[in-house]
């Protein structure tokens, strides 16, 4: 870890040293550098983290959190790669594997943060356990999902939290939902990405339910996914939906319970100023959704965040309305 590599400054090569000393040996002997992000992402992008470190368990990870908040050296946790756009350019810091999985099911299931959204839906609708059906097809991991509070129509996961065990200042502990600060698409782990504190474990208060049922339910949502959304590599829905009472009343074609919601689709709005099949270099907005940036081969994560750029550009000059991301920008930009 002493080599220094091109544009990596000696303070922060002398950082990543004492973070190797402090980590327990289990952890070091994982340590590895310059490892590329684009495979680990669902948009295919991004450039190289100086260090990477998986975790499995939820003591591991606080462990490398607390190293890490000791030394100084940036971090990120990185889950299923959804809801993120990585610099080409790469972290300067350590990003953190999440692949925590412990798994205890029941009306209070408790969980790593590391666990796929979707295969959480799967094993608790097996155990006859209601509440996730929204999730079917969301990807990335539980952690991802409490951060940004991933949901999907009307519905999102921090109704359903009863508990989380967190990492902060140092020290491991157990909050209420209330910490968490939930907002629309929000947290206050989305809105500080300075902090240093990090989500070990949920529970999760589930309704017993026949899984005939919640297997229906998650079925209509899932072909309702699977006819509107593109298959090309994207990271999801890129911009948060408008609530906007005034505008949703005078928006033509908005469906009844939108408009009564005050709910303004953004792909409505990026479609409504021709934005579906714009592209730039190797990045669309996909012609089958207009709130979904696709890598259609060869994209650099600067193709994707410029053409992010023109569809808030054309909304903003149309409607007045500035889009918000819901995807993350990580990295050196």
């Amino acid at each position: 870890m002493a080599k220094k590599t091109a544009g990596h400054s000696s303070g922060l090569v002398t950082r990543y040293d004492d973070l190797l000393k402090r980590l327990p040996t289990c952890l070091r002997d994982r340590v590895m550098q310059d490892v590329m992000l684009a495979p680990l992402t669902t948009l295919r992008v991004g450039g190289p983290a100086d260090i990477f470190l998986p975790v499995g368990t939820a003591e591991e990870l606080a462990e490398a959190v607390c190293a890490i908040r000791a030394t100084g050296v940036p971090w990120f946790v990185l889950g299923g790669g959804s809801n993120v756009c990585v610099s080409d350019r790469g972290f300067r810091g350590a990003i953190l594997l999440n692949r925590c999985t412990n798994l205890s099911l029941g009306e209070l299931t408790t969980t790593g943060t590391g666990v796929g959204l979707m295969q959480l839906f799967l094993k608790a609708a097996c155990a006859g356990l209601g509440g996730l059906e929204f999730a079917v097809g969301i990807p990335g991991t539980l952690g991802g999902a409490l951060v940004s509070n991933a949901g999907a129509y009307r519905r999102s996961i921090a109704p359903l939290v009863e508990s989380l065990e967190v990492v902060e200042n140092g020290a491991v502990r157990s909050v209420s939902p209330a910490w968490m600060e939930f907002g629309y698409r929000d947290s206050r782990l989305r809105r500080c990405p300075e902090t240093d504190a990090c989500i070990l474990s949920v529970t999760l208060r589930l309704t017993s339910r026949p899984p005939q049922e919640i297997f229906q339910e998650a079925r209509e949502y899932q072909r309702n996914r699977i006819h509107r959304q593109p298959w090309q590599a994207s990271a999801g829905s890129f911009f948060k939906n408008v609530y906007d009472e005034e505008l949703a009343q005078r928006l033509p074609g908005l469906p009844q319970e939108l408009r009564e919601a005050g709910v303004v689709p953004a792909g409505y709005l990026s479609a409504a100023c021709g934005c579906k099949g714009l592209g730039c270099g190797g990045a669309q907005v996909s012609p089958r959704h207009g709130n979904f940036i696709v890598n259609r081969g060869g994209a650099t994560a600067q193709d994707i965040r410029t053409l992010a750029e023109t569809v808030k550009e054309r909304v903003r000059n149309a409607y007045g309305v500035v889009l918000e991301e819901e995807v993350l920008y990580v990295g050196e930009w």
